[in-house]
Formats: C-alpha cells, structure tokens, sequence
C-alpha cells in the first residue's frame, strides 16, 4: 500500500532514471491532457511531497501524480517488457534513450505550471520525510481538534503528511492507544513522542523493500492485516474494524489488551 516511505523511493527510482535527460516519448493517458507533448524537454527532477509526486521538465511544467491505494509508477530498461498492468491501467509514460517510466493505476495526474505547484500541495503539513519536516508543528497540527480521533488525525494530510493506513494502525499500537482515542486524550509524553515515532518508522522503510516495523524478519507488523491472530506482545486477537476519514472507511487493527481508548461496538 503507497504510504509516504514508498512514494519516496518511488521518487529517488524516476529521478535516478529521468533526470537530466531529455524525452522522446512523452504519453498522458488522462482526456483533459492526451494532446500535451512534453518530448523534447529535459527532466530537471522528481520531488516526492507527502504521498504526491512531483515530476519537474523544462519550460516551467510540472506533472503531479498521486498513487492512490492501487498505483504505481515502474521504470524500465530499452526492450524490456512491461511487467505493472495491462494496458489499459497505463495512465503516463515518459521515456528517454536510456529508459521508460510507465505510471499504472494513477488517479491523479496533472500537468501544471512549476509555479503553481502550491495548487496541488499547499494545503499539506510538514513532510515526514521532507526537507519542511517540522515535529512540533505537526502536532500542533494533530491537537488542533482534540475531539477528533487519533487514527482519523493520522491520516489527514494537511495535519502531516506521508501517513496511510499502515502507519496509523501501527502508531496506535506502539503508543498503546486505540486508534478511536481522542488526540487531546493522548498523554502528555505520547503526543510529544508521536510525530519522531512517525518519522522513525518511515525513514526505516524508506530504504526496504518490504516494510517491517517489528524490526523482525518474520513478523514484519504488529497488528496491521494480521486480525484475528494473536499479538505479538500479549497473544491476545487482534481485531479489525472499519474507521471512518472524510466519508472513507479504512480497514483499522488493533489489541484490545495492549491499546487503551474507545473502541467500536
């Protein structure tokens, strides 16, 4: 699932493949942008910005793609096949003589002005992985509304940014709150620790292959997608519920042993 760790090295992949040179094949799969052609023009960088992609070209053009739950973006060497979809998923390919980035399953992708990118992702928090990163207004951020539940202020961006499903459920664990608590309930000393928890965990998967937050090849989570099987701290069952953020339900789990706070019925 693309969280804020895997739109970072998704990033560092394009840039390493796209940037300084010049494309030959530019294909935007979207109706608003099929006739824009961007060969010709050199790619000057690829920016990740909470779980959104900023890919930079000559001319004072921007392309900003968003993962979603299900996309991806996958490079590829001249000749080799392509391995992420059918064709029908393709959403944008930009190639160079060197090689092609193919994105699947986009649901956002825009061609703006470099200057308007704030149109895109002003209105996000401080990036965990970001040069903008910045602990104490991110939870200034997180206690704005106090009522408001720790999992749901998790996830909103404009609070933080780079936190998905994943690291919400697995924060809550770590704190030992269920992710119904309000923010404002949080002690003292675990609001002060979750923003650098938060940070922690990403920068150590931003590097992996697969994300592990248990620090253990076998186990990699502790409670995310592994309902109803014992916890890994007490043996006792997680569970799994659904929560909502914004009108979306999101797939929540937790131990009902380990994590104090309201709970669903």
């Amino acid at each position: 699932m693309p969280e804020g760790d895997t739109v970072w090295q998704t990033a560092h992949q394009l840039h390493a493949a796209l940037a300084d040179h010049v494309l030959i094949r530019s294909d935007l799969r979207v109706p608003r942008y099929a006739t824009a052609d961007l060969t010709g023009r050199a790619v000057l960088d690829v920016t990740p910005r909470g779980k959104h992609l900023l890919t930079r070209v000559e001319g004072g053009l921007t392309l900003h793609s968003h993962l979603g739950m299900e996309g991806s973006w996958r490079v590829y060497a001249p000749g080799e096949r392509w391995r992420g979809g059918p064709g029908h998923q393709i959403r944008a390919i930009l190639g160079t003589t060197h090689s092609t980035a193919v994105g699947y399953r986009l649901p956002v992708l825009e061609l703006l002005r470099t200057t308007d990118e704030h149109k895109a992702v002003g209105h996000l928090g401080p990036d965990l992985l970001g040069a903008d990163w910045d602990p104490d207004l991110a939870l200034r951020n997180l206690l704005r509304d106090p009522a408001r539940a720790i999992g749901e202020a998790l996830l909103d961006q404009r609070n933080l940014a780079g936190i998905g499903n994943v690291y919400k459920s697995e924060l809550c664990f770590l704190l030992r709150v269920t992710p119904w608590l309000p923010v404002g309930e949080l002690t003292d000393d675990a609001a002060t620790k979750l923003p650098m928890l938060a940070k922690k965990l990403l920068e150590a998967n931003r590097d992996r292959l697969s994300r592990s937050t248990t620090g253990h090849r076998d186990q990699r989570l502790y409670v995310y997608g592994r309902a109803p099987r014992p916890c890994l701290r007490c043996r006792t069952p997680i569970r799994l519920a659904d929560q909502g953020d914004g009108g979306r339900e999101r797939p929540t789990y937790w131990c009902p042993a380990c994590q104090r706070g309201p709970t669903p019925r």
